[in-house]
């Protein structure tokens, strides 16, 4: 079993005990972190542990270069005939969209959990350990592929999971889906029998460096929106706009215009809704003219972050995963 570090607020630490929220994220090494878990050993009996260390960054800060180290090291281990699975502590804040983005291009045979904490490895009493105690225990599990996230005793599936709360320990929702299952004293009861991992949709292999990533902005739809941000964006070079709109991904007429403006100059756009719950769906084809918004294709069912990882990997033109 190989257990890969990012950081986070799982390895972060503060000075006081009762301090669970001006503490400093990723500070403790992961192989320090498993080292300091109660019970590690019983659980893991039979399985030999190795820890590497491939970013050490607080989660808001995560971006392509990391994502590209780590997938690629996350391929490595899982190419491993005696690598039953990949285990990864990671920030909250962002491990949506890591999930997402590893689901997009790994192999899917073998299982890659993701784990983190609302609290510092510092705190009086942390949720760190038992998360990755829950996230080893999902790895074994035979039954378990492709990329999940496990946090607070929940298996989220990687393309629904999404973080509602800014502080409670179970900070996590896989929506109108639900989970994929729960963690119950080191025992997974999932609540469908698992069918295998979403197939990777492009190729690891061919990820090029980060800094040939396309850039792509989200930008948001709210009373009194205009199309100021979108137009500085073209200008600033984007080739790629996700665009969060309201309700039903509806977009402000000033917002529409500029999106459209955006297309016409060849900026790939993208509509999806910044309400947590529930796609956008297309209106039914009418005679006449519809109105612009409609002609924005429509992000099938992400949010807005994860369109945004989907269409940066779709302007790569990448190969399809083997």
């Amino acid at each position: 079993m190989v257990v890969l570090g990012t950081g986070g607020t799982i390895a972060g630490q503060s000075a006081l005990l009762n301090d669970n929220i001006g503490y400093v994220a990723a500070q403790v090494g992961v192989e320090a972190l498993m080292a300091a878990i109660p019970g590690l050993a019983d659980l893991v009996t039979g399985y030999e542990l190795v820890f590497e260390q491939v970013a050490q960054v607080d989660s808001k800060d995560m971006d392509e270069t990391v994502w590209c180290r780590l997938a690629q090291r996350t391929a490595d281990a899982l190419a491993q005939p005696d690598v039953q699975g990949v285990v990864i502590t990671h920030g909250t804040d962002t491990i949506e969209e890591t999930a997402f983005f590893l689901q997009a291009v790994l192999p899917a045979k073998k299982p890659v959990v993701m784990t983190c904490a609302m609290r510092p490895a510092s705190a009086l009493s942390p949720d760190g350990p038992q998360n990755v105690l829950d996230a080893l225990s999902v790895a074994m599990d035979a039954r378990a592929t492709g990329v999940v996230v496990v946090c607070a005793g929940v298996v989220h599936a990687a393309d629904r999971v999404q973080k509602i709360h800014t502080y409670r320990l179970d900070a996590f929702s896989s929506g109108e889906a639900g989970p994929l299952g729960w963690v119950e004293e080191g025992q997974v009861r999932w609540s469908v029998t698992p069918m295998p991992g979403a197939q990777p949709l492009w190729d690891v292999a061919a990820l090029p460096a980060a800094d040939a990533w396309p850039q792509v902005e989200i930008v948001m739809n709210h009373a009194g929106a205009t199309g100021a941000v979108v137009q500085a964006l073209v200008q600033s070079g984007v080739r790629g706009l996700v665009a969060a709109g309201t309700g039903n991904g509806t977009l402000s007429q000033s917002l529409t215009a500029a999106l459209q403006q955006a297309m016409a100059r060849g900026v790939r756009v993208v509509r999806t809704t910044r309400c947590p719950l529930g796609p956008v769906m297309a209106p039914p084809q009418v005679a006449g003219s519809a109105p612009m918004a409609d002609l924005i294709p429509i992000a099938q069912g992400l949010s807005p972050v994860k369109a945004r990882v989907a269409l940066q990997l779709a302007l790569m033109d990448l190969p399809p995963a083997p």
